[in-house]
């Protein structure tokens, strides 16, 4: 690739982070400045405990009461997406290692701490939406409130201050595309479960 090239690739690239960067600024900022922010936190405080990641192992643990063999593989194929979701989840936030709202923006002070230091991607949002898609990849259009509560969770985030929007799309496609690549490799019998 010649120089020229190269040079304006770089540029390109850049103003099309700067473009990004300011969106995220200005959603965070609309999100922390809406009518009726306390009502909000309330329910952000709320939603976002819900995705501490109790309800990853709750939930297929019900439904494998409920539905003996269906339920038994929800529940091995959320085991086996959140052993490869949460050392990648891990591994791209502290390598990218993106700084949350309070420390990249002067003066902002978030509703709550996040329990570790770095924003890109959510952690609470790739959870429950893996927890969702995976579910939702084995009983169909009945778990769709799966998909509500996982939106609430990720909008939570940033609603509480801990995160930017994108930092919430880039949780909801990880966790939503290993759920997806976990089941397919299963339903197509390359990771047999019995």
């Amino acid at each position: 690739m010649p120089v020229g090239n190269t040079a304006g690739m770089m540029m390109l690239m850049t103003r099309f982070l700067e473009g990004v960067q300011r969106f995220d600024l200005r959603m965070l900022l609309w999100f922390i400045h809406a009518r009726h922010r306390n009502l909000w936190i309330v329910f952000a405080r709320t939603v976002s405990k819900s995705g501490d990641g109790w309800m990853q192992i709750v939930l297929p643990s019900l439904i494998w009461l409920l539905d003996r063999q269906h339920g038994a593989i929800l529940f091995i194929t959320t085991a086996i997406a959140f052993a490869i979701e949460r050392p990648l989840y891990w591994l791209l936030k502290n390598t990218l290692q993106r700084r949350r709202p309070p420390e990249a923006i002067p003066s902002f002070t978030s509703v709550i701490a996040a329990s570790d230091r770095f924003s890109f991607p959510s952690g609470h949002t790739a959870a429950a939406f893996l927890l969702a898609g995976n579910t939702c990849l084995h009983y169909g259009a009945a778990s769709a409130p799966l998909f509500v509560w996982a939106s609430a969770v990720g909008l939570s985030r940033v609603v509480l201050g801990v995160h930017f929007p994108t930092d919430i799309i880039a949780g909801m496609v990880l966790g939503t595309s290993i759920a997806w690549l976990v089941s397919a490799e299963l339903l197509f019998g390359v990771l047999p479960l019995f």
